[in-house]
This record gives C-alpha cells, structure tokens and sequence, in this order.
C-alpha cells in the first residue's frame, strides 16, 4: 500500500502532550509507544526522514521482500526515457 500524505489528521490519534518526546543531547528521540505500536514498529528498523515544511515526515523504509510483486502487470510499452528527450 502506497501512503498518501493529503489525507487528514485523525483525530482518534492526535497525540496527547504526554506521547510527545524531547531530542537528547545525542540527538535521539523515543518514538512514544502510542505512535508506534499501532503501526508495529520495531526496534531495528529502518526509517526515512523526509523534510516537510517546517516538520519532518517519517516514513519505515520497506523491505526488499515487501517490494515484490508491487509492479505486477505493469507494461513497460509507452515510456519514455531518456534517449528520447529532445
């Protein structure tokens, strides 16, 4: 499943102030438990930070396995690349 980032809050899942965490002098921060285990995150696992106005989005990276068959079905006929620019 791809993300969409133009969905709106939900509001069922807005953090309360105690589910907010503070960067550490070693630049680390907790994600609080309420973020992360309805997501399933676990320790070891790899994210993106994207940059996002003045926030930062963070995304878990997927894992080759998950990637496989994502482009089942897809054509590469009509593409364009690069030895066709002008």
């Amino acid at each position: 499943m791809v993300p969409s980032y133009d969905l709106p809050i939900e509001r069922s899942t807005v953090m309360r102030a105690k589910d907010t965490a503070r960067l550490s002098a070693k630049f680390q921060i907790s994600i609080p438990k309420a973020v992360r285990a309805p997501r399933h995150w676990r320790a070891g696992q790899e994210f993106a930070f994207i940059p996002k106005g003045e926030g930062v989005l963070l995304l878990p990276v997927p894992k080759p396995d998950d990637l496989a068959g994502l482009a089942r079905g897809a054509s590469p006929e009509g593409y364009r690349d690069r030895t066709d620019r002008v």
